[in-house]
């Protein structure tokens, strides 16, 4: 069985995605994510995607249709991730270097980490959909 990681893609009503500089491990910091998280023994993934989403930015989300299935990454890990919305709080930064809001025309403005760059895409695409 796959180790699960989940992540979010957070959208807010202006349509700009929330991206996430990871501070560590020392190999990542620095590169952008999607805010989340490994999913815990016994608990499924939406769980888990709105525990990582309280852990790591204070908000409250609801998770909306998957991004792509399983995305692979290093170690026998998939990221599963989630079109999400924040439906309390105000993210901010408590396990990343900085938080950024970016619109559409300017997502690829960070440098986003290898693994989350194609979910990007995918991401950019259902919202082009929608």
């Amino acid at each position: 069985m796959d180790k699960v990681v989940v992540g979010a893609a957070i959208v807010d009503g202006r349509g700009r995605l929330l991206a996430a500089q990871r501070a560590e491990p020392p190999e990542l910091a620095g590169g952008w994510e999607f805010p989340g998280g490994k999913v815990d023994p016994g608990e499924d993934d939406h769980t888990a995607l709105i525990r990582e989403c309280q852990e790591e930015l204070g908000v409250l989300v609801e998770a909306r249709e998957q991004v792509g299935g399983d995305w692979p990454l290093a170690n026998g890990y998939v990221l599963r991730v989630w079109l999400a919305e924040i439906v309390e709080g105000e993210p901010e930064a408590k396990e990343h270097l900085e938080l950024r809001w970016l619109p559409m025309d300017e997502l690829y403005d960070v440098p986003w980490l290898p693994a989350d760059l194609p979910i990007v895409r995918a991401v950019q695409g259902q919202l082009d959909e929608g």
